[in-house]
């Protein structure tokens, strides 16, 4: 009988939208980390290239930002109702080792710049360095309340992860990515992608939410048309 590990494919793309402001998408993120290292423990023949696809869930906020008391007054109707709203995923995220200090946010961020960052990693470095740079952004803006809309703390986000400052500070001050970001909006729309995250698998594999860590090792096991 053939050698079911001989079929596997060389690689697997993974292609993941996802916003820096979604609170669910740090949790998404982190449980596709799990199931993408037990990939490659156990088919370590298997080389995965990722990418991020920017999705903005508030497009619309002025560059700047929002102040979080008018953005929570907008969005949910006030501080405690969005405080409310918000327990589950503080609640859902610490059991996958994350901390969601809410209490410290005090602007809702246009996170355009920060999607521009992501991809500058990529570009500069590839998806590992991508994939670092976004988990820093979500710890700097759910856990530490930095405000990630703010190039300066990009700058810094981007040191912080290894990368050069001065060269981040550039692509920041042009409009390196921008059009990407417009685009990646678009290709969302068009693929009819309604929330975030969103992850395909292999050009044809979707997994929408922050899924348990079983059903990201089925759906990775079936995108590589291996036994779940």
């Amino acid at each position: 009988m053939p050698n079911a590990a001989a079929a596997l494919p060389r690689a697997l793309a993974v292609e993941v939208w996802s916003d820096i402001a979604c609170p669910f998408c740090w949790i998404g993120e982190r449980r596709l980390e799990r199931a993408l290292a037990g990939l490659a423990a156990e088919w370590p023949e298997v080389a995965v290239t990722r990418r991020w696809r920017p999705f903005q869930l508030q497009p619309d906020l002025p560059r700047p930002g929002l102040p979080w008391a008018e953005f929570a007054r907008a969005k949910f109707g006030g501080e405690r109702e969005a405080e409310q709203a918000f327990f589950h995923v503080a609640r859902m995220g610490a059991a996958d080792g994350l901390e969601y200090r809410f209490d410290r946010i005090a602007a809702a961020p246009n996170t355009a710049d920060a999607h521009r960052l992501v991809l500058h990693a990529e570009s500069a470095a590839g998806g590992e360095a991508g994939a670092r740079v976004s988990d820093a952004l979500f710890a700097a803006y759910f856990r530490d309340g930095r405000h990630v809309g703010e190039r300066a703390v990009l700058a810094d986000v981007a040191a912080e992860c290894g990368l050069d400052r001065a060269a981040a500070v550039a692509m920041l001050e042009g409009d390196a990515h921008a059009a990407a970001v417009a685009e990646s909006q678009r290709q969302a729309a068009r693929v009819g992608v309604r929330g975030v995250p969103f992850v395909v698998l292999g050009g044809r594999l979707a997994v929408s939410g922050a899924q348990p860590d079983a059903v990201w090792a089925r759906a990775v096991a079936q995108a590589l048309g291996a036994p779940a």
